[in-house]
């Protein structure tokens, strides 16, 4: 419902929105993007890995999964401080206030998807409580935070 609410306000204030959207670095959202569709592909893998019973690979791609995710943080947090430092900050226009809500809330979600990988690892490595739903289930946490992120990407970088 909030994408809802974005996208009437958005319609509401197209020229202000326009203005402050063209602050946004699309390079940084592209590469933000490529980086969790390449962690979704990571996932997918140590699934995979599972399935077969090749726990040692399972887990090797859970860590790549992790490492990814660790990179979108660090490229988020870049992002924000570059935005702040130009001085659009949470109140400074309409798109900002959205852009940081979506922005957090994701990452606030993405935080959420570590303790998902931190229990699909645990799983992955121990045999006596080894659960394939539980792994999965995990991994398709991960791929819902990566869905909406690219969701995200195309309501605040790519509509024009």
């Amino acid at each position: 419902s909030y994408f809802g609410v974005y996208l009437y306000y958005r319609a509401q204030h197209e020229q202000e929105f326009l203005s402050a959207q063209s602050h946004l670095a699309l390079w940084l959202g592209v590469l933000d993007t490529i980086v969790l569709l390449t962690s979704s592909w990571s996932i997918a893998r140590s699934v995979q890995a599972a399935r077969v019973g090749d726990y040692p690979a399972a887990r090797r791609n859970a860590a790549v999964t992790a490492a990814l995710g660790l990179v979108f943080m660090a490229l988020k947090i870049t992002e924000w401080v570059r935005q702040i430092h130009a001085g659009h900050t949470f109140s400074s226009t309409e798109f900002f206030q959205y852009f940081f809500f979506l922005t957090v809330i994701h990452f606030v979600h993405l935080l959420i998807g570590f303790v998902a990988l931190g229990v699909l690892i645990d799983q992955q490595s121990n045999p006596r409580r080894r659960s394939q739903e539980v792994i999965e289930t995990c991994a398709t946490y991960w791929h819902t935070v990566d869905f909406f992120w690219v969701l995200i990407f195309a309501l605040l970088y790519v509509v024009r």
